[in-house]
Formats: C-alpha cells, structure tokens, sequence
C-alpha cells in the first residue's frame, strides 16, 4: 500500500527545507549539485504518532534568468500534482508578500487539502502577526519554528487528519511494477513495447493519487499487471520537468507504488552514478527488483560481451547482487517476453514464508558451518529465527545480545537464508532482537 504524500512549497527563504528537515527526522544531506536548482535532497519519509507518510520538498528552484513568478508557479503545480495535502509555508517575519499570495490563489483552486504554516515565529509576541496570513483564504494560519522545532506537532496533527480522507487502495491479485532510470534509456520504448507483446489491455486505471494513467494487462497465463506511470501524464503547457531533480522525485512515488521496480540501464552508455542513486531508493524501500538493460541490440557482441556486462553490473551494484539481469531490446522486441515472467517470480518471492521449523533447521546448519563470533569473551548466542514480515521478507533472530551481530555475521546468515529458499529479486532482512 503507497504511503500518502505530504508537499512543501512556498517562496524561497521562508525555512521550507528546515521544517522538510525537522518532518523527516533528520538533516538531509547534499545529494546533487545541478546549477540553478537546490541542492538539499527534496524526497523523504516522515512519521507521526504510528502514520507513515512521503514529504517533498518542492521549494528547491533558485532564482535564475526565468521570470520570479515562474518558478514559485512551476513549485506549486508540482505539489498539486503530486500530493495529497499540501504544506504552504510562509514567514513571520516580512510577513505577507506578492508571492505567498501568488502561490495561495494556484493552490486555492487545486481542490488539495492546503495547511498554511507561518514560520518564524521564535517568540510568543510574534504570534500576534500572524492573522493577516487569514487574508490568504486557507484557512487557520498556524505558527511554527523551524529553527526550534515550536509548532510542528500541530502541523503535522492537521496533515494526519486529511492524511485519514485519502482512499486507500483495494488489495487484489494484480502485481504493480514500474520503469525507473535516466532519461532516455528506454523507459517508454519498453512500455510500449510490453504492451505490444501482451497484447491484452484490461482498462485505464487513474491514478490513486495524481492525474497519471496507470495501465493494466493480463499475461497469456492469466496473471494480472498494472504498470505505472513514472512519467506522470501532464496537460499541455506544464512541461517543469526539465531536470533529474524531478525526474528523482517522480521515481520515488513510482516506487513507493510498486510491488517489483524494473531498473532500466542503456547498454550503449553503460552504468551512470545517477543509475546507481536511482536504484538505491528501490533497494532501501524494500521493494522487488529487476535489472533491465535496454538496447541490447546495439552492441557488437562477442562470447564475452554478456557476461563482462554482468561482471560490471555486479560490481556497480553490489547491493543489488540478488537482482536478475534481463537484457532485451524494445525495439527487436528480443527477450521481452521473459519481463513478465520474472516479475511474477519476483513479486512470488517478496511474498515468500518460511515456516519457523524450516528456517531454524538452516539457521543452526549455518551456525554449524560458520560458528557466531566473539566479542571481548563473550559469544554470541542465537536462540531461535522467525518470519515477521513480507514485502520484502523479514527475519528476526532473537539472541542473548544484539551487539555481537556483527554485520558481516548478519550478511552470512542472510546469504545461508538465500541459499536454501532463493528469494531472488528481493531483498530480505535480517534483525537481531534480544531475548526477554
């Protein structure tokens, strides 16, 4: 089930990442560094009070050679398009501007529930400046500091409560995947490609929570797909998407949708540091993966050509070694017929359990073969392993002390888990836990 989706945005200088910082839990650092936009990482997690939810920080053009008023508008049209609530902050300070009145009149015909934050706002004597913000037309304007963290719990109660309003999406048989990766690898090739090959198209799907077209099929077994958009279909006139800032942004929700990510890499440009980045993300969030390399036609290939192309691809992406590599060509059409297949086989596996008994009969061969560690005298103990969790498979091993699971132990056992019940194309966990 997709988290619901928390957006940012106002003018510049009103502490938008400060306050994205203080909802995600942690200072975000550098992670691009493309002029004329902004550098903090705009794509996070946030929690409160047991809700888990997606923030963007969608303030992140800094003033160029386009107009001023282009910039705050192309800001709002993002966080229209992607979220479910929208978080428009302002400042205290120099109180209200051309700008946040500019932006206020784009998100008060959205039809997106709107919470108006009044920022800086670091003593009680300020709050008494804040009911101009009223004139705004969104509603009680609620005082916060970034800085000192005063107000957030309020904010963040009133997103949760338009958090409740969002339709949640019915649970059924059908397996979500997406194409994610840089421009122009192929990504809309090979979905029009797989359509072609299908050839079974069941309906347009909008959307659960933007204005994108999510699109079904059924296999010739009978197994159903929905592939979704990473695009997002756009009207005419709202083409913003000009660099990988929101390219990123986009492949996080794709993610976030997706039961199994399929991580599309040019063959032709071999392996980039923004594929690597881009494939983290579906990694972290625990989702299926399958590693697609595009445009395998292109090259002139000997005996060795495949195989020094895993070797790289292994190499690269040593955190996805349990991925299967598919090499196929949207325009030849060669090896596509396999991509549905492997998602199903992927998607099987995230949903995999292992029955206690089983799993402790491999974790006591593996302690066999690889006896636990010591640490200054004293060893590590594991009692018993269980499955908690699917999507992606998670194993708590209780122990007599979870600091003697060294990491390089954990990854052991993992690879024994992995050796005895496949799980290939997803990730697994493996967590410690102190018996009681």
């Amino acid at each position: 089930m997709a988290n619901p989706t928390l957006a940012i945005v106002g003018r510049p200088n009103v502490g938008k990442s400060t306050l994205f910082n203080r909802i995600a839990g942690e200072r975000i650092s550098i992670v691009e560094d493309i002029p004329g936009v902004t550098r903090d990482r705009i794509y996070a997690h946030g929690e409160w009070l047991g809700r888990e939810f997606n923030v963007i920080d969608t303030g992140g053009i800094e003033m160029s050679d386009e107009p001023f008023m282009d910039q705050i508008k192309h800001q709002a049209e993002i966080a229209i398009e992607e979220a479910d609530v929208i978080l428009l902050i302002v400042s205290g300070r120099e109180g209200i501007t051309d700008a946040d009145d500019y932006v206020a009149r784009i998100l008060y015909k959205s039809e997106k529930p709107v919470i108006l934050a009044v920022n800086k706002v670091d003593n009680p004597e300020m709050r008494n400046d804040i009911y101009e913000f009223y004139s705004l037309g969104l509603g009680d304007p609620i005082p916060v500091s970034g800085s000192h963290g005063i107000g957030l719990g309020d904010v963040l109660d009133k997103v949760c409560e338009h958090f409740e309003m969002v339709p949640e999406q019915e649970e059924d048989d059908t397996i979500r995947f997406s194409l994610i990766g840089r421009p122009n690898v192929g990504k809309s090739s090979l979905i029009n490609a797989i359509l072609g090959e299908e050839r079974v198209i069941v309906s347009d799907i909008a959307g659960t929570t933007r204005d994108a077209i999510d699109t079904s099929f059924v296999s010739p077994e009978g197994q159903k797909f929905e592939m979704i958009d990473t695009a997002g279909m756009r009207k005419k006139g709202k083409v913003y998407e000009n660099t990988e800032k929101y390219s990123v942004m986009r492949s996080m929700r794709a993610i976030d949708r997706s039961d199994v990510v399929l991580v599309v890499l040019n063959a032709e440009e071999g392996i980039r540091e923004y594929d690597k980045r881009i494939a983290g993300f579906a990694h972290e969030a625990g989702k299926g993966v399958i590693i697609v390399v595009n445009k395998w036609d292109t090259l002139e290939k000997d005996n060795h050509t495949m195989k020094n192309f895993e070797e790289d691809i292994r190499k690269e992406f040593r955190y996805l070694d349990y991925a299967p590599i598919a090499y196929v060509s949207a325009k030849t059409k060669q090896r596509l017929h396999t991509l549905p297949e492997m998602i199903e086989t992927v998607s099987q596996n995230q949903n995999l359990r292992i029955s206690s008994s089983v799993l402790n009969d491999v974790i006591m061969d593996a302690v066999a073969i690889n006896p636990t560690p010591t640490d200054k005298g004293k060893r590590l103990k594991i009692f018993y392993a269980t499955q908690v969790a699917v999507k992606p498979p998670a194993f708590v091993i209780f122990v007599n002390e979870e600091e003697l699971m060294h990491f390089s132990y954990a990854r052991f056992l993992e690879n024994q888990i992995r050796k005895a019940f496949g799980f290939e194309g997803t990730p697994i966990r493996v967590i410690p836990r102190r018996r009681k």
